[in-house]
């Protein structure tokens, strides 16, 4: 199996195994109730679905019942003939991201942060204050949604890692790698507080949830650059381009 199909298989196992997920046509829904985020609620389609127009109507309706914009993350080579059903019903394409992967042997060591400590939160309070740092660095407003700080949780009760960083005892980044499906999981949410950026936390963030991950028996973790210079930032410690994601959604608007 190709490390794009895997990668793919992978997140559509995940959301099949997420506890609000739903079924429309041939399409998965992974719903997060407590998190409004679109990158929190998506579709994928199964493995070479061939989605009539009824289909993605279906799928549009019951997205928008449970308050959620209509939106789908999927590699375009898992089912080469959706794309062209969504544009025709209304959809844009976000972006078209690449998908990066790491394998112990890939692994290189960052550059050292001074007053950098990087541990997995224990305490309520360190989860909030991780869900916090997250929750301002994807452009959240307030406090983080309760979805966020249960993600961590999840990720760290499920198997997978979840990590605060400090810079002299002060809050700097967080982020967490979901639990593994056949040995390969997805590092997500990393965000570094905009007073530490550009200091070196996001890579050594990233290797260590990478490193961590990999004692925990892990094989590959994957993840989507959210751009130019943070998939720059992900090469330099390992990561290598395996395939691209569409990212496409329906404007509120629409249709």
């Amino acid at each position: 199996m190709s490390t794009d199909t895997a990668v793919q298989r992978y997140a559509r196992t995940l959301a099949l195994r997420s506890p609000d997920h739903y079924r429309v046509g041939p399409f998965t829904v992974r719903h997060n109730p407590g998190w409004e985020l679109k990158f929190a609620n998506y579709a994928i389609p199964d493995q070479d679905a061939e989605p009539t127009a009824g289909d993605v109507t279906d799928l549009m309706a019951a997205m928008r019942a449970h308050g959620r914009l209509p939106r789908l993350e999927f590699l375009p080579s898992w089912a080469p003939a959706v794309e062209q059903a969504l544009l025709d019903a209304g959809f844009t394409v976000e972006n078209r991201a690449p998908v990066l992967a790491c394998t112990p042997g890939t692994l290189r060591a960052p550059k050292p942060v001074d007053g950098l400590r990087i541990a997995e939160p224990g305490t309520d309070d360190e989860f909030a204050a991780a869900a916090a740092i997250q929750h301002t660095g994807f452009g959240g407003e307030g406090g983080p949604d309760d979805g966020e700080i249960a993600w961590l949780r999840a990720a760290t009760a499920g198997g997978g890692v979840s990590a605060l960083a400090t810079v002299d005892g002060l809050p700097a980044g967080a982020g967490g790698c979901s639990a593994p499906v056949d040995g390969i999981g997805e590092l997500a949410g990393l965000a570094v507080a905009d007073v530490f950026r550009r200091r070196g936390v996001g890579a050594a963030l990233s290797a260590w949830l990478t490193t961590t991950a990999f004692e925990r028996g892990f094989d590959t973790v994957w993840l989507e650059p959210g751009s130019p210079e943070v998939e720059r930032i992900y090469a330099g410690i390992g990561y290598r381009r395996v395939g691209e994601k569409l990212n496409i959604s329906l404007e509120p608007d629409a249709r």
